[in-house]
This record gives structure tokens, C-alpha cells and sequence, in this order.
């Protein structure tokens, strides 16, 4: 019965919880076995801290009336003025309709046409071939959006214009369509502008994750007698579901952030009234105007925006799909 006892009492002091003190002994053990790793990604902390954190300390212009000649003590304080302006100016809703609109439509083709590319390219046979249409299709990805809207701009010209001469060739219309100035097509524009840019380039991920599903899982579907439309849709879909999933919360949280180069290089004053994206509202009636403060509390409205569609993307994705990205 002794004997039993300091048993049973040996086991129980196995499996208490080691003590604080031999835990950080292990934690140092391991800090001092990966130094160099730590080394190796201290410059890279520094860049992130210097050019994304420290910045953080100029959100307090949106609480002034910021000017520039004036040291941080003889600020104007004046609260939430700016963000009252913001959220009662009719042209800012305007503008957020414009921004969530091609944000939704960039997000929905800026995924179903570089999944769907991704996984054409894997079907190739023909390495030749297959690498040519690779490097051809994300190409457009390394072109400035200058030239890019220049070429956009000169395709659907009305004055030799490569889109109206094939629609006016094939008689579909009767007199060139002046694209440019119509905003109801501004967005689908800007749309299919940014598809042909980047998909390619997005494809690559999905390719890389592609050549991570295990071969054998298909080899045994066509012992089973599966085409290859059956491949895709039971295996290979599946196999870079993590991925999607990753990238589709990551976009979502930008959906209000989507820059404003695009808009601005394929935009004109005919259609400023679909062209206006929430980037481009806070340079022309913040920065150019002078209004720093005022600019300043569209960006802020733009960050906690985008981390609360971030965080609450996170959460449902971890709640319905089990997939996350922390």
C-alpha cells in the first residue's frame, strides 16, 4: 500500500506544470539557439516600426486645426470637428458609394479570374507553352498604370479606337461610343483594367499552392475514373481552399483602401461623379486644399474601416469555415 502511494505520488508530480523558472530557462535556451534568425529579422521590425508606427503620431492632426508653421504646442485643438465635416458632407457618401462599388467588383473577378486562370495553367501539358502563357499573362503587372491607362484610353478611342472598330465592323453599333465619358461604364472600366493588369500576377499564388496538393490524390480519382473536370472541382479546389480563404479575408479588409491611381489616370471631369474613390476625395479636397486635418481624419476613418472589416472577415471565416488567418 506504501508502495502504491508514492507511486501514485511520483506520477502526480510528473505531470504538474514545469515551474516558471524552468520555463524561461527554456525560453532563453531557445531565444540563444535562433539568434541569428532574430537578427536577421531585427532591421526588418525596425522598417515596420519607423514607416507604419511612428507615422500613427500624425492622427492627431485630425483632432486640430492643423498648420504647419505653427510647433505641436500652438496647435488649435478642436475635437471631432473634422470627422462631423466628413460625415455631413453629401460628396463623401458619394464617394464611398463610388469606392465600395469597384472595391466589391475589383474583389469578386479579382478572384474568380485568377483561381480560374491558375487552374487552367496547372491543366497544360505542354511546359513550353504553359510557361509562355504564364509569363505573358502576369506581364501587365510590372507596366506603370500610366501606360496602362494610356493604352486603355487609346483601345476605346473614338477616333481609331480598336473596341469601336471591331464593334462597328461586326455592325453591332452604328457610330463609335465615347467609353471615356460615360460614367455608368466608368467602373466596369476600371474593372476590367485592373483584371488584365493583375491577374496573372494573383495566379501565381494559387499555381504555388497548387503544386502543393499531393499527386496521389490524383492518380487514385483516376483509378477511380474521374475526368479531369472531377480533379479540379473535388481535389484541386479543395487543395488551395486555405489560400482563397487567407487572401479573401486579407482583400476584404482593403475593400475601403483600394488606392486611387487608377481612378485618377482613367478618370476625367465627365465622370468625377463615379471616378471619386475615398483616396482620391482626401487629396483633392484635403492635401491640395490645405485642409491637413481634414484629410487626415479621411484617412483615419479609412484605417479603423478596413481593421474592422478585417477583424469581423477573420471571424466569421473562423466560425463557418474553420479557416483563419490568426
Amino acid at each position: 500500500m506504501e508502495t502504491l502511494t508514492k507511486q501514485s505520488a511520483s506520477a502526480k508530480k510528473s505531470s504538474d506544470p514545469k515551474p516558471p523558472t524552468n520555463r524561461r530557462n527554456a525560453i532563453w535556451e531557445s531565444i540563444k539557439q535562433q539568434k541569428f534568425l532574430y537578427l536577421m529579422s531585427l532591421p526588418f521590425v525596425v522598417w515596420v516600426f519607423v514607416f507604419n508606427y511612428l507615422p500613427l503620431w500624425g492622427w492627431t492632426m485630425a483632432f486640430q486645426n492643423y498648420k504647419p508653421a505653427r510647433s505641436f504646442s500652438e496647435q488649435q485643438w478642436v475635437g471631432f470637428k473634422h470627422f462631423a465635416e466628413l460625415f455631413s458632407d453629401e460628396r463623401f457618401y458619394l464617394v464611398l458609394r463610388n469606392t465600395l462599388a469597384m472595391s466589391f467588383m475589383g474583389l469578386i473577378v479579382g478572384f474568380v479570374v485568377p483561381i480560374f486562370l491558375a487552374i487552367l495553367l496547372n491543366e497544360l501539358k505542354g511546359k513550353f507553352f504553359k510557361r509562355t502563357v504564364q509569363t505573358v499573362s502576369y506581364l501587365p503587372h510590372f507596366v506603370s498604370w500610366v501606360v496602362v491607362a494610356g493604352i486603355i484610353t487609346k483601345m476605346l478611342s473614338t477616333d481609331g479606337g480598336i473596341v469601336n472598330d471591331i464593334l462597328m465592323g461586326l455592325h453591332l453599333i452604328d457610330q463609335p461610343i465615347q467609353f471615356m465619358a460615360k460614367g455608368n461604364l466608368f467602373w466596369y472600366i476600371v474593372t476590367a483594367s485592373d483584371m488584365w493588369k493583375e491577374s496573372g500576377w494573383n495566379a501565381i499564388i494559387y499555381l504555388a499552392a497548387i503544386t502543393g496538393i499531393d499527386q496521389e490524390l490524383y492518380e487514385a480519382s483516376r483509378v477511380d475514373g474521374a475526368n479531369r473536370w472531377r480533379q479540379m472541382w473535388h481535389i484541386t479546389l479543395p487543395g488551395i481552399r486555405t489560400t482563397i480563404s487567407v487572401l479573401f479575408i486579407m482583400s476584404i479588409g482593403h475593400l475601403v483602401s483600394n488606392g486611387f491611381e487608377k481612378q485618377m489616370l482613367l478618370g476625367n471631369s465627365l465622370v468625377t461623379d463615379y471616378m471619386e474613390v475615398l483616396d482620391l476625395y482626401a487629396l483633392n479636397y484635403g492635401l491640395n486644399l490645405g485642409r491637413f486635418s481634414y484629410g487626415t481624419a479621411i484617412g483615419i476613418f479609412n484605417s479603423v474601416v478596413s481593421i474592422l472589416l478585417l477583424f469581423t472577415a477573420n471571424g466569421l471565416f473562423k466560425k463557418f469555415t474553420k479557416e483563419s488567418i490568426m
